[in-house]
């Protein structure tokens, strides 16, 4: 008798300190977000022109953990996530330029070859990310937010070409 209550109260920790790690992935960037980002464009920066723009969107509404908004500036050698850009926080999130506009689900980025410009700073406010040299922007449609950990769409949005 002893034995099975011990089974059970060792069982019991074992799976209650699970559920609590678990638990902690999840809460932990709800809980503890990271301050809003504050990136500024140099003034050579500002001077070059936006080669593409676009918003960031709440691809599922009916999914209310995962969603974006703001504005995306592309230039020739950059990523600008505007002031007024903030998503829902997460895990690993990345943010990537895409050559297929249009996407709203997760399995639209499978078989395409995106650039990983790098692992996402803050969930608000702005951020510059360096687009490695070499790549026809051009090619390019849309930039999203996207979470490595689970390959889950996080928030497109799609690039219209400036002048």
């Amino acid at each position: 008798m002893w034995l099975r209550s011990l089974m059970l109260f060792l069982g019991g920790g074992v799976l209650g300190t699970g559920f609590g790690v678990v638990l902690g992935f999840f809460l932990f960037p709800f809980v503890f977000p990271p301050p809003p980002a504050a990136d500024q464009l140099s003034e050579v920066d500002r001077n070059r022109p936006i080669v593409a723009e676009g918003k960031f969107i709440h691809a599922n509404p009916a999914d209310p953990i995962h969603w974006g908004k703001g504005s995306v500036a592309v230039r020739q050698d950059n990523v600008f996530l505007g002031e007024d850009f903030e998503v829902g926080p997460g895990p690993k999130y990345h943010v990537y330029l895409v050559p297929r506009a249009q996407l709203r689900s997760s399995g639209d980025l499978s078989g395409q070859k995106f650039v990983d410009l790098g692992r996402l700073r803050a969930f608000k406010g702005s951020q510059r990310y360096p687009i490695p040299a070499g790549h026809d922007l051009a090619k390019f449609q849309s930039v999203i937010i996207w979470c490595e950990q689970f390959s889950v769409l996080i928030s497109p949005a799609d690039l219209a070409r400036k002048g």
